[in-house]
């Protein structure tokens, strides 16, 4: 008959009961995810049981009390609850100006939320799935605009796709950390599959971005193919949400060709660069192209 040493059952014995109250955390509650994201150690979540149990508290609260999280833990953890994620400050490594990624409470977020409201009453209705999102000035931030609305489309549970299509100065692949060299240039010059060079953003729920690809020497010519139509459709049966990033229209008219393929267009001005004149010059030319003009943003990031 062997014999054990007694501060070795004791330990074992601990471990056994920490095992068996941690695992009463059910999957999606606070505590588990807590225990998943490495907030609070098994030792802890049992201190918090314990307190909860005696105090009537609920976990997150309780946690709060012995000091082990923080309110920005809680935040945190109701996203992970309702399906609703996004990022602490360096992780992902987007730009910060990705505000509904790293800042999804703020005032800056509630902007992109009701532009997303009115687009899905005014526009992504009765079929309609492709909008261009256009702007006159390259320095009015269209491109990082398109970026936080193509996340929080994506965080309403529309299939979202974000296209670059500014051929000549793309964006989104740097915004977005993407390897690929071949994207929306590539497809439209036969160079390459479109669902291959399409890539799955893992941090958010449904979102997806097709890069800009090779800059080609013929951007418009490429444009105006009908492999470009061809595109959309393919598209239109895969997502629910396809918006697309444009060159400004001062620097050619490529907004042009895309609009007329969307027949929708959204204007992005900026607060202290864009000019009114600018704006209704470009308006005016969008509806002769046939396109509808939605409606327009006014920044100031």
């Amino acid at each position: 008959m062997s014999t054990s040493d007694p501060s070795e059952t004791k330990r074992l014995v601990a471990s056994n009961s920490v095992s068996s109250n941690t695992s009463s955390l059910h999957k999606f509650s606070i505590g588990h995810i807590l225990l998943d994201m490495g907030k609070i150690t098994p030792i802890e979540a049992e201190h918090v049981l314990r307190l909860q149990k005696e105090s009537g508290l609920r976990f997150g609260d309780a946690a709060l009390k012995l000091g082990l999280i923080t309110e920005a833990d809680i935040q945190l953890v109701l996203a992970q609850q309702f399906d609703y994620p996004y990022l602490l400050p360096g992780q992902g490594n987007h730009p910060p100006e990705l505000v509904v990624a790293y800042q999804p409470f703020g005032a800056q977020v509630e902007v992109f939320r009701a532009v997303r409201s009115q687009l899905m009453l005014r526009w992504f209705t009765s079929g309609r799935k492709a909008l261009a999102i256009v702007s006159y000035n390259s320095g009015d931030g269209v491109s990082l605009f398109a970026a936080n609305l193509a996340v929080v489309f994506s965080q309403l549970g529309e299939r979202t796709l974000l296209i670059d299509a500014n051929l000549r100065c793309p964006q989104q692949h740097e915004i977005f950390n993407l390897r690929s060299k071949q994207g929306l240039s590539d497809v439209l010059a036969d160079r390459a599959n479109i669902f291959e060079v399409i890539s799955k953003i893992e941090s958010f729920v449904d979102l997806s971005v097709l890069p800009a690809g090779t800059t080609p020497p013929n951007p418009l010519e490429l444009l105006n193919r009908n492999s470009f139509d061809e595109l959309n459709d393919q598209l239109a049966n895969q997502f629910d949400v396809i918006l697309y990033d444009t060159l400004a229209f001062s620097s050619g008219v490529d907004a042009l060709a895309i609009a007329a393929r969307t027949s929708g267009v959204l204007i992005v001005a900026h607060k202290n660069n864009t000019r009114l004149s600018d704006i209704n010059t470009m308006s005016e030319q969008l509806k002769y192209s046939g396109s509808e003009v939605v409606g327009s943003v006014l920044i100031d990031f």
